[in-house]
């Protein structure tokens, strides 16, 4: 049958006008599915981007230590003034605790094990090889101690070291040059994904003006006890019909956006899904309409009146819903992502205002709360970030007060002291509800929360505030006991070394 002569109950137009909106549901689904399967893998590649590069800063640090060390033993050997071991223990003392590190980085790698069983070995003989020929020289046993040092073990043991570290670097470099391919990958499926369902859509609204155009005609050519109702409705219908031409036009701009970043295809979706709701109103008003000439008891007309009123609505409440999800999670790792390319700017902070301005962001809670913030600065200036300063300890004052105990007066503390080698120590404190043993690390991790879930929030603040400290060249730790306390400590350099902001 020509469908220019279809009647306005024919079947055939309510199952095609069916068709096509669950057409564009499915394609819109599928560009949600896709979107939030590439926003999983994105932050499973940005957490071993963060692990590798760790790795691969602990390895330089502990190859850094022992060559500070061997040079301080050689100069001794060599001058026998004591001022050449000034550097040695605390050079010995770090490179302990940077393989700690590396052990614990490595430890979920079984195909490491025997190596990093070697390396420890190494170090530990070598440390030993230091200490025993420092011990000789200070006994004044010059020539036992230059025997010791002749043998080249020292040597040897370094230069196997060396090729672990090598190593170790080697497959961090590998693990970041593979997280990027994947990203980039991961970004041209999104596009791919993103234009086909584009393309698909602007099909499905074209078809769609057509069928209501000809419906349109149909209504024209009613009998005249209709007439009054098709006058309205023919309103209506270009009504809608200018709707839809503006909404095309709109489906190609959004196709065009989708090729530039992974943001676009979240605005697609949720302009999409206005149009698939202004859509199934107009076809819930046109079965309503047609009912006056329609059986009503047609399984065809109730099937597209349940699909109208309960099974397309609710599936676009769930597209709603999980592109909010997803903008949320992109929206996250993207401030990461700008914090990280963001050019610091270092200049003369004083603690103490920072201190002061975030403090009175949250006096109205710590007054509700009868709470007290005591501030102890034995270092008070320090060159750094002013912007994100802010935000760190903005972001700890904010988390003392929104996890507070309510059992007891909330009862802040900040302090600063300085630390060897240009460093300063803050330490932010208070008497809340504390986090558990399981949570200590997790709470650092993106979207991850600890303990009763009873605050808003989205488990983005503790991440930020990390990737802000370890941009400045610091880092941050936790300790807690639960239903006590938790003290957050930062440790930051005195001058910061701001480096170019890398290209956009």
């Amino acid at each position: 049958m020509d469908p220019v002569g279809m009647p306005l109950n024919s079947p055939t137009v309510v199952r095609s006008t069916i068709a096509l909106i669950v057409v564009g549901f499915l394609a819109l689904l599928g560009i949600v599915g896709m979107t939030i399967w590439l926003g999983e893998r994105a932050q499973f590649y940005f957490n071993d981007v963060i692990a590798a590069r760790d790795m691969r800063a602990s390895a330089v640090e502990l190859r850094n230590a022992l060559q500070t060390a061997e040079a301080s033993q050689r100069g001794y050997l060599v001058t026998g003034n004591q001022i050449y071991l000034a550097p040695y223990s605390t050079a010995k003392t770090q490179a302990q605790r940077l393989l700690d590190t590396v052990k614990r980085q490595l430890a979920s790698r079984e195909d490491t094990q025997a190596a990093i069983r070697r390396l420890t070995s190494i170090i530990t003989e070598k440390i030993g090889e230091m200490d025993e020929t420092i011990a000789l020289k200070r006994d004044r046993q010059d020539a036992d101690a230059l025997a010791v040092f002749r043998t080249n073990r020292g040597k040897a043991l370094m230069d196997e070291a060396n090729v672990f570290f090598s190593g170790i670097i080697r497959t961090a470099d590998n693990r970041l040059t593979a997280s990027v391919a994947e990203q980039q990958s991961n970004a041209a499926k999104l596009r791919w994904v993103s234009i086909v369902g584009g393309i698909l859509i602007v099909l499905v609204v074209g078809s769609a003006t057509i069928t209501l155009l000809r419906y349109t005609r149909d209504l024209a050519l009613a009998p005249d006890e209709v007439t009054d109702l098709n006058t309205s409705l023919e309103r209506r219908v270009k009504e809608r019909t200018a709707d839809l031409a503006l909404a095309n036009d709109e489906v190609q701009r959004f196709a065009y956006i989708v090729t530039h970043d992974l943001r676009a295809p979240l605005v697609n979706i949720m302009g999409f899904t206005s149009e698939l709701e202004r859509g199934v109103n107009s076809l819930q008003a046109l079965i309503d309409k047609s009912n006056a000439g329609a059986d009503i008891a047609d399984p065809v007309v109730q099937e597209a009146r349940v699909a109208a009123t309960s099974d397309l609505p609710e599936a676009i409440d769930f597209i709603r819903s999980s592109t909010k999800k997803m903008d949320t999670l992109i929206s996250a790792i993207l401030k990461l992502s700008r914090e990280g390319r963001r050019k610091l700017r270092a200049e003369q902070v004083e603690l103490g205002e920072i201190i002061a301005t975030s403090a009175a962001a949250i006096q109205h809670q710590l007054s509700e709360a009868a709470g007290e913030l005591a501030v102890k600065l034995e270092v008070r200036t320090i060159d750094s970030d002013r912007l994100s300063l802010e935000q760190i300890f903005g972001n700890l004052l904010d988390n003392a007060v929104k996890y507070r105990s309510r059992s007891r007066p909330l009862r802040i503390r900040v302090e600063a002291r300085a630390e060897p080698r240009d460093r300063i120590v803050i330490e932010v404190s208070d008497n809340g509800r504390g986090i558990g043993d399981q949570d200590r690390e997790r709470v650092f991790e993106l979207f991850r929360r600890s303990g009763a879930q009873g605050q808003p929030g989205e488990g983005i603040g503790l991440a930020h505030v990390r990737t802000m400290v370890r941009n400045l060249g610091g880092d941050i730790t936790v300790t807690s006991v639960l239903g006590e306390r938790t003290t957050f400590r930062i440790i930051l350099p005195l001058h910061l070394q701001a480096p170019e902001s890398p290209a956009a």
